[in-house]
């Protein structure tokens, strides 16, 4: 099922619900790949209507990726949509990456520019996100996604800026919108209002990211622009050891979180799901 087509047969009552999961690091016996099936089985229960993969600048994990996808097509019967970076990958890649997503059977992608990789020569084929929706849009029937960012993204001169290049990708053919984790709603609530002022009309599907552990999400809150509420990081701060509390609280403040975002009507729920199925299946257990 395409983007368009999920999004708009949502349930009036329910927002649409995803995941996002990634390839397994360092699985050389494949154990934590069938771990990862086993947590996704349990989520199933949600009744998700897409699951993306993440996919590694330049490629790294393209082969682990495409197995993921296969399997969540044909053993979990539920629609993936892999992500795509464009970053130092060259237009001739891209192309044939595109040509197996559809002999698979794959409709949806999320095209993302990537992170820059340090100390190595870049391929500039591609420099923009913009321009890889342009490119999947020509070369492929893919419904493409792309990601949008509350706060504004690390490297861009101010939010006012970063929304008029989402715009750009949206013009382009993107059909959703995903959002960056945050933890302060009224960042999601600002942001889409600002996209709605600037013309654009896709559905921004907000991404959230359960709090499970401390050193976890400070690193993660490092790599990208996000603000922790002080009653929060105040809480997991005098904690930051007592790992059932961190999770119990990171747990409760996502629930809160996404019943306000439900309450507000929100088309949908991303959650990034770290490839555990526990803080996920709490949440959406308190709220469905």
């Amino acid at each position: 099922m395409e983007l368009k087509e999920i999004y708009s047969s949502k349930n009036t009552n329910k927002p649409v619900i995803s995941y996002e999961v990634f390839p397994p690091k360092d699985d050389t016996d494949g154990q934590k790949l069938e771990q990862l099936f086993v947590e996704l089985k349990k989520l199933l229960k949600f009744k998700p209507s897409l699951i993306s993969v993440t996919y590694g600048a330049g490629g790294s994990n393209q082969t682990e990726s495409i197995e993921i996808i296969k399997r969540i097509k044909s053993e979990l019967m539920t629609t993936p949509m892999p992500h795509f970076t464009c970053v130092s990958t060259s237009e001739k890649n891209i192309k044939q990456y595109l040509t197996t997503l559809e002999q698979l059977g794959i409709e949806n992608i999320l095209a993302l520019r990537g992170d820059i990789p340090q100390n190595q020569e870049i391929c500039h084929d591609f420099r923009y996100a913009s321009q890889l929706v342009e490119c999947i849009k020509r070369e492929s029937r893919l419904s493409v996604a792309v990601a949008g960012y509350p706060e504004g993204h690390k490297e861009a001169e101010s939010l006012e800026k970063d929304i008029h290049y989402l715009k750009q990708k949206v013009d382009k053919g993107a059909d959703v919108i995903y959002t960056q984790l945050f933890f302060n709603n009224r960042h999601y609530f600002d942001f889409a209002e600002k996209c709605q002022k600037f013309g654009i009309t896709a559905p921004i599907i907000p991404g959230i990211l359960p709090v499970t552990n401390f050193k976890t999400l400070e690193k993660m809150t490092s790599l990208c622009k996000v603000d922790i509420p002080k009653e929060l990081y105040d809480k997991l701060n005098a904690h930051s050891e007592d790992k059932e509390y961190i999770k119990n609280t990171g747990i409760e403040y996502a629930t809160k979180q996404c019943q306000e975002l439900i309450d507000a009507g929100v088309d949908g729920l991303h959650f990034y799901t770290l490839n555990k199925e526990y803080a996920t299946g709490k949440i959406l257990s308190n709220l469905l």
